[in-house]
């Protein structure tokens, strides 16, 4: 795999956290100049830790990469990685294992979640009361607009998830999540997937190793000009859902809900989880 990387200027706080934002990018060489925007605005008044944000450009073929190094030229804070290869997991997993931040975040380029959710999901990490962070569209108050098509798909997938591997984080797949770093080292390397089934892969690892998940209720719109591919997508879920089931049947195990800790915000913070 082919991987280019800017320079990285880091910003610190004494006794501070810090915070980094990727944001993985497909041919998105309109949006991505409103994005960095809003989100450095947002992070600007509103963010109490030092932050970065890194624009992970997954083998575009218009004009992004140029954008993003434009970006990255005019504040330090951003930074990009160029991958050669597609693949939203592959993109995530290559900068968060790059990352020296102790908070890794991702989120969409379209913004579709609102920026008022993100405080909300890093701080229990920030404050050691959680390890994973999810932002969910499917808790009872979230607010969400979207297609008929798309929130039945949504439903029907976290049910099987339910189902299958009796998970107990409600939406695998929004995306707008965060976790430790130490997790993500942790985790990471165990993640096969490397596109769309990357963050179910990843939260059910979680949930096998007892680690504390928050949950944080969103607001999210959804952008008409997605480069999501709906059935491609739902084809390769259902192929890493099985995956992931034959492996756990043929380890002998019932799944990692047996030694799940999943918080919602309104939850009491569990102890601390050995992660060897």
């Amino acid at each position: 795999m082919g991987m280019a990387t800017t320079s990285r200027d880091e910003v610190s706080r004494p006794g501070g956290r810090t915070v980094e934002i990727v944001i993985p990018v497909y041919n998105e060489e309109v949006a991505l100049p409103r994005c960095v925007a809003s989100l450095r605005q947002y992070l600007e008044a509103s963010c109490p830790y030092a932050w970065s944000m890194t624009i992970a450009n997954n083998a575009s073929t218009d004009a992004t990469e140029t954008v993003a190094e434009a970006l990255a030229a005019q504040d330090s804070r951003v930074q990009t990685v160029s991958l050669a290869e597609k693949g939203r997991g592959r993109a995530l997993r290559t900068a968060w294992l790059d990352s020296d931040a102790d908070i890794l975040a991702y989120m969409d380029v379209d913004l579709s979640t609102n920026l008022d959710s993100f405080l909300p999901m890093v701080e229990p990490l920030a404050n050691d009361e959680a390890d994973v962070a999810i932002g969910s569209r499917l808790l009872a108050d979230a607010r969400v607009t979207r297609s008929l098509k798309r929130e039945a798909i949504s439903r029907a997938y976290n049910l099987q998830l339910k189902l299958v591997f009796r998970s107990g984080f409600s939406d695998a797949q929004c995306r707008f999540k965060a976790l430790r770093r130490d997790v993500a080292r942790m985790l990471l390397p165990k993640v096969e997937n490397h596109a769309w089934f990357f963050d179910t892969e990843l939260f059910l690892l979680a949930e096998a190793k007892g680690l504390r998940l928050h949950e944080v209720p969103v607001a999210w719109v959804e952008d008409r000009d997605s480069r999501v591919r709906i059935i491609t997508a739902v084809i390769e879920d259902l192929k890493g859902i099985w995956r992931v089931r034959a492996g756990r049947l043929h380890q002998g195990r019932s799944g990692p809900g047996s030694g799940r800790k999943v918080m919602n915000p309104a939850a009491p913070a569990a102890a601390r989880s050995d992660f060897e």
